[in-house]
């Protein structure tokens, strides 16, 4: 992403089309567009890599909120809508929206203070939570528009992976401190939102598929879920109620199998990470292992090797399906990283999440 800003740069994609010579109006919405995707692709990369956005001073404006077949070659003004129309270029304006309130949680959570406050917290949480229901309410008021269920979910997923990162440094501690429960119940509810998308073909195909911000986003939501779930089963064990309020853990449970079941699909996909796969297992192990009082070491060991079995067929599986490189290969196929991971090509900031990151008190 920082080459690609320096492209971008380069050819003054920050600089707004009037400070330039002889830029046609087509060719001025088609720059604000690219500079505004650039702009969103930097701020997911740096969510993902936990670096600061790399974003230079720009005086681009927002694109235009006109359809695409509404401007062309001979265009010579631009009469856009009122923001309140849906149109193609709404969903990429109401990102632009939400950009300065993600970009302070990238922030805070990429400052060289040690310590985070936990007011502000709170504040970016709201404003976020705000953003998110004007989206709604926009998306609402234009239902009957071209909107479909993939535009949804795409955009609140973009939107709502920025709070689990933002609580996270109080999640766990707000199981004994009543006082930060807030972060624990933010964390949960994005954490459930982004696992229970619309039902979208496409949207599932690119989230079985998809790399960098699409593998990490769901890891981190299913981590937060992964913790509740421990927790919870703890806590009804210490309490001697472990079989009487079963509802909300099964709920939990379904979930994270789920998921199990999802990160073997992406494994078919391609994925050659199998970690995701086995720590699921691991932790369904250990929860049902509590729920009958057997050996909880016994069944999480015997539930890692079974996933690696499964894991390795499945990778034996697609390694007989993907053709040998040849000498005019392209260089987009899988790459070996210095820890030994096929990683895949072009993933950039695309970096493993792990686990002892977010579950530093999970139990495991």
């Amino acid at each position: 992403m920082g080459t690609l800003v320096h492209k971008a740069m380069q050819i003054n994609l920050h600089r707004d089309p009037k400070q330039l010579s002889g830029i046609s109006v087509l060719q001025a919405e088609i720059r604000r567009r690219l500079w505004a995707t650039i702009v969103e692709m930097t701020t997911q990369a740096a969510l993902d890599s936990a670096m600061p956005a790399t974003i230079p001073e720009s005086d681009t404006e927002a694109p235009s909120n006109i359809n695409d077949d509404e401007i062309d070659e001979f265009t010579a003004v631009v009469q856009p809508h009122s923001k309140d129309i849906y149109t193609n270029t709404s969903l990429q304006l109401l990102l632009l929206d939400s950009l300065p309130i993600r970009l302070r949680i990238l922030h805070i959570l990429t400052s060289l203070s040690s310590e985070i406050s936990y007011l502000n917290v709170i504040a970016l949480s709201s404003e976020l939570t705000e953003a998110s229901s004007s989206y709604y309410k926009f998306l609402k008021e234009n239902a009957s528009s071209i909107i479909t269920s993939f535009h949804r979910n795409l955009l609140d997923y973009l939107v709502r992976r920025f709070m689990i990162p933002l609580h996270c440094p109080f999640t766990s501690k707000a199981r004994t401190n009543p006082l930060l429960s807030s972060s624990l119940k933010a964390s949960l509810d994005a954490a459930m939102a982004i696992m229970s998308p619309e039902p979208d073909e496409g949207f599932s195909r690119l989230m079985a598929t998809g790399g960098g911000l699409f593998r990490e986003g769901i890891w981190c939501a299913m981590t937060v879920i992964s913790i509740e779930l421990l927790a919870q089963v703890e806590s009804q064990r210490v309490d001697g109620t472990l079989h009487r309020n079963s509802g909300y853990i099964g709920l939990l449970k379904q979930i994270v199998k789920d998921f199990v079941s999802f990160s073997a699909e992406r494994i078919r996909q391609g994925e050659t990470n199998i970690k995701c796969h086995m720590f699921l297992s691991m932790i369904i192990a250990q929860v049902e292992a509590k729920q009958s009082g057997a050996d909880c070491e016994l069944r999480i060991a015997q539930s890692a090797n079974d996933s690696l079995e499964f894991c390795h067929g499945l990778l034996l599986a697609l390694a007989g399906t993907v053709p040998l490189a040849d000498s005019n290969d392209d260089g987009l196929g899988p790459m070996i990283s210095l820890d030994g991971e096929s990683r895949e090509a072009g993933s950039g900031f695309d970096l493993d999440l792990d686990w002892d990151f977010l579950l530093p008190d999970a139990g495991v």
